[in-house]
């Protein structure tokens, strides 16, 4: 990793580190702070994200993505480590969670709606899949790795140190792999917004002034914002009588999350940066599963002043295992390269089925009321079925692993060749 990456990650973990901040319990706040906290979060997002559109041109082209990716969920750190250092346990899968299924389950069939209405409008025709480029192997066999590991977690049913430290290393192996990687191609200039178009086109002292001053605004925001706006959050839930887990699952993520989305969908619309778009998601969904997982148990630590282990109940147990179906069945889906229109349509169905029936009351009775009890076990269990068939698919030559067989030519020619 240059200078320029590790100077990137060193002021996403100061940041974090400013957060940690004394006391056990979140401040209250009234739920009328919703009002105020959830756009200034959503200004900080796209603060930072501008800032992060900008310093990819100035990054080693090998891991740019993914750096920026880190930079993008970098209001999603900052939610989890106010939840972490708080022993607010309950909640941190919550959120986790529900960040990773809305990149998968809604992420990544927007893009390819996106892509698929502009080339439609353009050429007349319908767009059957998007197709990845060779080097794309990496994220895809870098989401392997990331999901193997966290099956093991789910399992031993607790987030403990010696995880973070696998985790770690998981996702600089995965870094240091895209470093050795050949140059791919990358956003133009004239592809970005107004704002990160003005500030990479400015001259280099002024340039420099800006991305630094997006960093800085995002950051100054997010250190006085997120513990408010989570409060806000528990306040607003209390206030409309609806668990607060679902609050914290749903509109902490789609409000950190909304500014990844729209970047992305400015890839997707131009079609052949679809696969950009694709990945760059892809790479957010690595390094939730890795450093933002890793993360949490030591925050944790910290907050306790000794290493201890976080435990899941039986609600966390199941909303992990939901969110490791769903991305092996989206991680099968990439094997061959490319995500096809069922293939996003399937993604984007079960998220919105089990999302709507997320937010039955407990009080609900009759048919919507016993499917709100049981649906996350029977989509879960859909998830798996699919993954399996997909797998029986894979090994009968139905589908070929395109994603293994690139992996291991790229590994031949660019990592054991140095």
């Amino acid at each position: 990793m240059n200078c320029r990456a590790f100077t990137l990650n060193s002021y996403t973990f100061c940041l974090l580190a400013l957060l940690l901040v004394e006391g056990e319990t979140i401040r209250a706040t009234g739920p009328a702070a919703v009002l105020w906290t959830a756009p200034s979060i959503l200004f900080a997002s796209m603060t930072i994200a501008w800032g992060a559109e900008s310093a990819q041109f100035f990054i080693a082209q090998g891991f740019a993505l993914a750096i920026l990716a880190w930079l993008q969920t970098l209001p999603e750190f900052a939610v989890e480590a106010v939840l972490a250092w708080k022993r607010q346990t309950h909640y941190l899968l919550a959120n986790l969670t529900g960040a990773l299924r809305m990149l998968t389950g809604l992420g990544w069939p927007m893009i390819y709606f996106s892509a698929a209405f502009f080339h439609r409008r353009r050429s007349g025709a319908p767009l059957g899949s998007i197709h990845l480029e060779r080097e794309h192997s990496v994220n895809i066999v870098g989401l392997l790795a990331a999901l193997i590991y966290s099956f093991v977690i789910y399992f031993k049913g607790s987030l403990t140190i010696v995880d973070a430290v696998v985790l770690i290393a998981i996702y600089s192996a995965y870094l240091a792999i895209l470093h050795r990687m050949p140059p791919q191609g990358e956003e133009g200039i004239d592809e970005l917004e107004a704002i990160p178009r003005y500030i990479v086109t400015s001259p280099r002292w002024r340039r420099i002034a800006l991305i630094t001053l997006c960093f800085g605004v995002g950051g100054a925001l997010i250190y006085f914002v997120a513990e408010p706006f989570l409060g806000s959050l528990f306040a607003l839930s209390a206030f409309l009588a609806i668990p607060s887990f679902l609050f914290i699952q749903w509109i902490a993520p789609f409000v950190s999350e909304f500014p990844e989305m729209l970047s992305t969908f400015y890839f997707a619309r131009t079609v052949t940066k679809a696969p950009m778009a694709l990945m760059n998601m892809v790479s957010s969904n690595i390094n939730q599963w890795t450093m933002l997982a890793a993360m949490l148990p030591i925050v944790y630590s910290m907050s306790l002043g000794s290493m201890a282990s976080i435990p899941f109940d039986d609600q966390q147990s199941l909303e992990l295992l939901m969110t490791l179906g769903q991305a092996l069945v989206g991680m099968m889906f990439l094997v061959n390269m490319e995500l096809s229109w069922w293939e996003a349509t399937v993604l984007f169905a079960l998220w919105l089925v089990q999302f709507c029936f997320s937010v039955v009351p407990e009080s609900a009775t009759g048919v919507i009321g016993y499917l709100g009890v049981h649906i996350h076990k029977w989509i879960t269990a859909a998830y798996f079925v699919w993954a399996a068939w997909e797998a029986v698919r894979l090994f009968i030559g139905q589908r070929h692993p395109t994603a293994f067989v690139e992996f291991a030519r790229m590994w031949r020619e660019h990592v054991m060749k140095r």
